[in-house]
């Protein structure tokens, strides 16, 4: 693809900053670099240059990398301008550049789409760019990094290759079953190996969950009775006074959510009302909430204030759960020893005992939920459905009822098109500005 105009953006963080990257791509980049940096600089080396505007005025003083393509991040001509980062440098610069004809400020995700467009990279590892960029853990950033080189991608390629392959296998044998080099009924095998795979895929669909937690966090829910410590547990957690903690019962009406890295992963913390019967408009509203937020959480903490142990049945969500004794604090060494065998943890606020060792079976847990980082994960919901599509169609191509031989071939190349569309291989205009609007602009 050789695109018709050019598109400039600034490629780096919020400004004012240090230094500032402005990226521009397309078929006027060399006359831009030409002219702003009074002269032509060598391939892919980074040469310091006096910028200046077509009317000689002088922008500021900075480097000029060159990259021609094809050879380039988007495999056009690109140029990478590094100024300095305050936002007047940078809006009289973006402002130059884009005067100049043919030349366009950059939508979002631009950059990443003339690469894809240009073979650059496919639509799995266009998606782990974005990941990349917008990782905040290291096993974010260990994730998307795996799925940015490429080896998602293989794991559905050599899928597909392998359906290819049966398909050719069974309408050679439909073709020339008559011929000495066509091996005589290779039905038996290619369904059987079709089999196989049909499991690998559904193995691969499993660990979707993992990769949930992965890119979105691993979800804990605090709940408990009114006054049981739910937010002050919350505040200890969150090393920060993020919920108002009084004597009054009902105070928590809304979800109250904090992030935490806990050992590089992401762990979503929620704090919720109290649950109790009776409750007044509001807070009845609140403790609704709470219970569809407990639906879909990874765990569940469950504190009662072991002076006064509130009933909260039925309990909400199926998650793993914790019950946890609080005010600990308020009792004798031989009260606090009985209160122990009644709870998973017992834990004070107050003075801090027990609520690390809570903080680390949290962790724990959300590494066990969240596997092995380095395993070749599902990283989108479409891809999950794309392969669910791919199953069902091997499930037609192995039941014998679907038809003849020639059907049974057409469920094979319609399983291998589900699994080229997940890496664009194969028709997916309707989804590219879905999938690019995701990015920020400059990338």
């Amino acid at each position: 693809m050789i695109s018709g105009d050019s598109i400039v953006a600034l490629s780096s963080g919020r400004l004012p900053a240090g230094v500032a990257v402005l990226r521009v791509s397309g078929p006027q980049t060399r006359f831009v670099v030409e002219t702003i940096a009074c002269g032509m600089v060598k391939d892919r080396a980074a040469v310091l240059r006096r910028f200046r505007a077509p009317d000689g005025t002088v922008l500021d003083n900075g480097l000029v990398i060159f990259f021609p393509g094809p050879a380039s991040f988007t495999g056009e001509d690109v140029a990478e301008f590094h100024v300095h980062g305050g936002r007047a440098v940078v809006a009289r610069m973006l402002e130059i550049i884009a005067d100049f004809d043919g030349v366009r400020h950059a939508e979002p995700g631009e950059f990443t789409r003339r690469a894809f467009l240009n073979g650059k990279v496919d639509l799995v590892e266009t998606e782990a760019l974005a990941d990349l960029v917008n990782a905040e853990t290291e096993a974010q950033r260990r994730f998307a990094v795996q799925n940015a080189e490429g080896v998602q991608s293989e794991l559905y390629l050599s899928w597909r290759r392998r359906l290819v392959h049966a398909r050719a296998m069974i309408e050679a044998e439909i073709d020339f079953a008559d011929e000495d080099d066509v091996p005589g009924s290779v039905s038996d095998t290619v369904w059987s190996e079709v089999r196989a795979m049909i499991g690998e895929i559904d193995h691969h669909i499993a660990g979707f969950h993992a990769a949930e937690i992965i890119r979105d966090g691993f979800e804990v829910v605090i709940l408990g009775a009114p006054n049981a410590g739910k937010s002050s547990l919350f505040n200890a957690l969150a090393r920060r006074d993020a919920a108002i903690v009084t004597d009054e019962p009902g105070t928590t009406r809304d979800l109250l959510e904090v992030t935490l890295d806990l050992g590089g992963l992401r762990v979503r913390l929620t704090d919720t009302a109290g649950l109790r019967d009776a409750p007044g408009k509001v807070e009845a509203i609140g403790i609704a909430k709470a219970r569809a937020k407990a639906d879909r959480a990874d765990l569940l903490l469950l504190l009662e204030d072991i002076l006064s142990p509130g009933d909260v049945r039925p309990l909400p969500g199926k998650a793993p759960l914790l019950r946890v004794g609080t005010k600990l604090d308020l009792l004798d060494e031989q009260a606090a020893g009985d209160a122990a065998g009644r709870y998973d943890f017992v834990i004070s606020v107050m003075n801090g005992t027990g609520v690390e060792t809570l903080l680390a079976e949290i962790g724990r847990c959300a590494a066990e939920a969240a596997g092995d980082v380095g395993d070749i994960l599902p990283s989108r919901l479409r891809h999950v459905e794309l392969l669910g599509e791919a199953n069902r169609h091997l499930l037609r191509a192995i039941d014998e009822h679907t038809g003849g031989q020639e059907l049974r071939a057409e469920e094979l190349r319609l399983a291998a098109d589900r699994l080229g569309r997940i890496v664009g291989a194969i028709d997916v205009e309707d989804m590219l500005d879905v999938i690019f609007s995701q990015f920020c602009i400059g990338k």
